[in-house]
């Protein structure tokens, strides 16, 4: 039967619509809407729905859908508008009416489906509701006084972001998306504008809290706001004016609830999840919870299990939403990164900024602006982004895509065998331009576990050479690369597949680093390194590295990430020393640049050296992003070609905000700040991923390491479904039978070509 009684708190559109659809599904239902507010006063002015959004709309109440579609302004470009230069791109689709508008619809819908709509007026708490209702709807917003009431049970996250923006709105409708930057003397500012009726636009407004105090806007009332953010996009708005309706400057916040019912109380729309304004989804996913929460009750024989299902069905598609508008929420933070970007790539980058959009399908959609945008890149025609080459010194890597370092515990007392040879050579074969070993360990001591391989004897020094030989000989142009490292605290455990990170039972040898530190509760504690025993670490880098030259690496990475031996000392959770080599960054940083140099001063000239770095410990009082910056300008000052920027694994609590492509932006960052190249790693998996982040200025090269444990031969897939067959990859000589995808079902039956009525 369902819930015969339900309250509702809040009158947006998320309320609304959840009241019409559950009055609709049962009209038996007596439902109440409390909203403190007038039915006319509403915050914003344009609302963005998607065709998906819609869809549902029409299957679950087509009157509301047709009442929307009579309203709606369609249009298909956006324009980007960079330091005068307006770049359009189409094929984008979007639909848009007033909030107010949207509003009225929806009041109208309920009054003729029979909910009890109480305007300018107080709801009574959730908690007095919940004890006369089989059901409480809290869609109380943002700053939601039932999500606040039952913290305890919602357990809410909340955190406030960087910039500060206004709603406005413009009396004309601009013919696009419009997305334009304002290079001030205090900052840079944007402008979100799009239209919402065919004479009418929202306009958007964001600064960085510190340029918005420095253009004064602290001290301005909001008429004065207005008509200074009027004067400042003069040009996008033709000279006209802007007007405000319950406007003010305001900090977007972001709300994470790690419950979204308890007991017959659920969260809806912004007060159970936000995500940010630039990827338009505060309504859709507010109307989309309507929809799913709808469903379950109809569906499920109790309440309890209906929200249960509900946040089942919701929880993971916002999360991607949200994971989707904190990407384009820092693009705009960061915009200033951007700024020296030619215009067509700045557009590029922009319109890429979340993820949702990205090179491939902005190809379908607008094949000539993003084909511009390849040949400014310098693309030849038809060759993806990926099988550009790259110069790093005197080696030419003849794609973007590497191989990245996994380790494989395979070793034999630090020898490489067969299965080394037959696991790098096959990813040599694989097409990549960089194919990259294991954390190659300087000395026994510096081992993570007993199966790990090194470069401490003369033995795997002659093992190497035969899987660079192999590499050089049956994949000509396939760079091969040694990453050095040394274990530090986190060495004399198992191997991975025993118990990660787990102490051997026996045979453990010593551990140094650089404070006497265990990694975590039951690991070995370290021993401090005094200053004699640096210089003896040094020359075993040094030492490796002679015999990695000699074995014929192409590439040198120095592992300074992941809570490593040097990755210890520039991480203040780890690095508690008082001397020169602890303290400040400047002084943490001090035996890390002392083994490069000394690595530098004996790895050939011509060939480069890199260095992975963790850009973030995901832990307070860690590195954090600032730091990495400054990690990556030092070591670049000492002759780091490029920087590998992965994150975290140096302290065992810490807590990673996993997602697609999750590491790329702190790359990102160093690239944009610093200029120099950087390789980002850390859930890229599609090759459209590696096109987007490369043709945007995101990256230079991208690390996979899992898709290569999946299909040793990524790169040359990767240019088979792209229809690549250019210099940027080559087929071995003896697969070139399988460079088109095989068949793989019967393709040679009749087709249906008559319909016949029963």
């Amino acid at each position: 039967m369902g819930p015969l009684r339900v309250a509702v708190i809040g009158g947006g559109p998320g309320g609304l619509y959840a009241a019409a659809l559950l009055k609709r599904l049962d009209p038996r239902r007596d439902i109440t809407l409390w909203e403190r507010n007038a039915p006319d006063d509403t915050f914003g002015f344009g609302v963005v729905l998607s065709d998906e959004t819609l869809g549902g709309i029409e299957h679950a109440d087509p009157v509301v859908h047709a009442a929307f579609q009579a309203e709606f302004v369609r249009w298909d470009d956006i324009d980007v508008v960079h330091r005068g230069t307006r770049h359009t791109s189409g094929g984008h689709g979007f639909a848009a009416l007033g909030r107010r508008r949207l509003l009225e619809i929806l009041h109208e819908r309920c009054r003729q489906l029979g909910v009890n709509l109480r305007f300018r007026s107080q709801a009574p708490s959730a908690t007095e509701l919940a004890r006369d209702h089989d059901l409480v709807v809290a869609a109380d917003g943002v700053h939601s006084a039932t999500r606040e009431a039952h913290a305890d049970a919602f357990r809410p996250h909340l955190e406030e972001h960087r910039c500060r923006y206004i709603w406005l709105a413009a009396d004309f409708a601009f013919d696009a998306f419009r997305f334009e930057t304002a290079e001030t003397e205090h900052g840079v500012m944007q402008l979100h504008g799009y239209p919402y009726s065919a004479s009418d636009s929202t306009v958007i407004v964001e600064m960085r809290e510190e340029v918005w105090r420095a253009a004064g806007f602290d001290e301005l009332d909001v008429r004065e706001s207005v008509e200074s953010c009027a004067k400042i996009f003069t040009d996008a708005l033709g000279g006209r004016g802007l007007r405000s309706n319950n406007s003010a400057w305001t900090a977007f916040r972001t709300v994470v609830n790690e419950k979204w019912s308890h007991g017959n109380v659920v969260l809806v729309g912004d007060s159970a999840h936000t995500a940010h304004f630039s990827i338009g989804s505060g309504t859709k996913l507010a109307v989309e919870d309507a929809l799913a929460l709808a469903a379950c009750l109809q569906e499920q024989p109790t309440t309890a299990e209906a929200l249960a299902a509900y946040e089942a069905e919701r929880r993971p598609v916002v999360a991607s939403t949200q994971r989707a508008a904190r990407a384009s929420l820092e693009w705009f933070e960061n915009l200033g990164l951007y700024l020296d970007q030619p215009a067509r790539q700045f557009a590029f980058n922009l319109l890429t900024r979340s993820r949702r959009v990205t090179h491939d399908n902005l190809r379908l959609r607008d094949p000539h602006f993003t084909e511009a945008v390849e040949r400014d890149f310098g693309c030849p025609p038809g060759t993806p982004p990926m099988f550009t080459p790259l110069h790093l010194r005197d080696l030419t890597l003849r794609n973007r895509v590497v191989v990245s370092p996994m380790d494989m515990y395979s070793a034999r007392a630090g020898v490489p065998g067969d299965f080394h040879l037959v696991h790098l050579g096959a990813r040599a074969l694989g097409g990549a331009g960089l194919v990259m070993t294991e954390m190659v360990c300087v000395s026994p001591e510096g081992r993570i576990t007993p199966g790990c391989a090194g470069l401490y004897t003369p033995e795997q020094a002659t093992a190497w050479r035969r899987i660079t030989e192999f590499a050089h000989t049956q994949a000509p142009g396939t760079a091969v690369g040694v990453q050095l490292g040394h274990s530090g605290r986190k060495g004399s455990t198992k191997l991975m597949w025993e118990g990660i990170d787990e102490p051997l039972p026996d045979g453990n040898w010593p551990l140094v680093a650089a404070s006497p530190l265990p990694y975590k509760p039951g690991s070995q504690t370290p021993h401090e390194l005094t200053a004699g025993e640096l210089a003896d670490v040094r020359e075993q880098f040094t030492s490796a590295a002679l015999r990695a030259a000699d074995a014929g690496f192409d590439l040198l990475e120095l592992h300074c990430a992941h809570g490593y031996l040097l990755s210890g000392f520039l991480s203040p959770l780890s690095n508690h020393r008082t001397d020169a080599y602890g303290g400040s960054l400047t002084n943490r940083l001090r035996f890390p640049l002392e083994v490069f140099d000394a690595v530098r001063d004996v790895w050939p000239g011509d060939r480069p050296m890199t260095v992975r770095i963790s850009a973030t410990d995901w832990a307070d009082g860690g590195t954090d992003a600032n730091d990495a910056v400054e990690i990556a300008r030092a070591f670049a000052a000492h002759g780091a070609d490029a920087i590998d920027v992965s994150t975290g694994q140096v302290v065992a609590d810490e807590k990673p905000a996993y997602g697609r492509s999750y590491q790329v932006p702190f790359a990102d960052r160093i690239r944009n700040e610093t200029g120099i190249p950087v390789i980002s790693v850390g859930a890229i998996s599609s090759w459209d991923d590696v096109n987007s982040l490369i043709l945007a200025g995101r990256t230079d090269l991208c690390a996979l390491a899992r898709p290569h444990l999946y299909d040793p031969h990524w790169t040359l897939h990767a240019a088979a479904e792209q229809g690549y067959a250019g210099p940027g990859v080559a087929w071995p000589k003896p697969y070139e039978a399988g460079s088109r995808p095989p068949q793989t079902g019967r393709l040679d039956a009749p087709k249906a070509r008559l319909t016949l009525g029963g």
